[in-house]
């Protein structure tokens, strides 16, 4: 089965939203942990990094291992993820002078570059942290700026690695589903054609295959994903 893209999640409570713009683009997304994803990637197109409410500069930030993500495939790094690649790859990541929450405007967009494409200046985005990016990471190039937010997203060169520090899964950013689409269309090459029908026809004729005449014993605790797995098991 094509999965397309894999979200590691770093505890934001935006992570779920990334997945739910990801999917209004017909593209079928997974979530997992930043420590426990699967190690065999090759059914993934795109690896998508979330916020968290951890500071990269702090003695227990969680650290991916990325080895088999970076620089091998395409990566789009949000908040904590664009300031982890910094921050551990020769750039800078020191506190912010105030807590950047709210609504900020793109003072700055770098021409020419797909991933803004259809994006115009003054377009509002939506920040929430309080490190920031000083210096950006080794190879790294500046995509945009904000007022008070001078990397707020940048690319290095040599890789299909994007990152990003305000949160563009939110209503607030308006334009953020057309970024999440430029990096996964039309730099990641993802296919549109997920949907909530197909995605269950396909799931129902795997699950036939993998369990063919055997028993199946299901814990149903009346919940959604629980009741909606037992549908899709009968």
């Amino acid at each position: 089965m094509q999965r397309n893209v894999l979200i590691l999640d770093f505890g934001s409570q935006y992570t779920q939203l990334i997945a739910r713009r990801v999917r209004e683009l017909h593209i079928f997304c997974e979530i997992f942990p930043y420590n426990k994803f699967p190690t065999d990637l090759s059914s993934y197109k795109a690896v998508i990094l979330s916020g968290s409410p951890f500071s990269v500069r702090a003695e227990d930030a969680p650290h991916p291992d990325l080895s088999q993500i970076r620089g091998k495939m395409p990566l789009l790094a949000v908040c904590y993820g664009a300031q982890y690649l910094a921050h551990f790859s020769g750039g800078l990541v020191a506190p912010s002078d105030t807590r950047e929450y709210g609504r900020a405007n793109l003072s700055f967009i770098k021409e020419g570059e797909v991933f803004f494409e259809g994006v115009s200046l003054n377009s509002q985005v939506w920040m929430s942290h309080s490190d920031t990016v000083k210096t950006l990471p080794t190879n790294g190039v500046k995509l945009a700026s904000t007022h008070d937010v001078e990397n707020a997203a940048y690319k290095i060169e040599g890789e299909t690695t994007y990152a990003i520090q305000f949160h563009p899964e939110v209503y607030h950013s308006t334009d953020g589903s057309k970024i999440l689409e430029n990096f996964l269309v039309k730099i990641a090459e993802v296919p549109q054609n997920f949907t909530p029908n197909a995605f269950a026809e396909e799931m129902i004729a795997e699950l036939k295959e993998k369990i063919g005449n055997d028993k199946v014993v299901l814990g149903l605790s009346g919940g959604v994903d629980s009741t909606v797995a037992a549908k899709i098991m009968l």
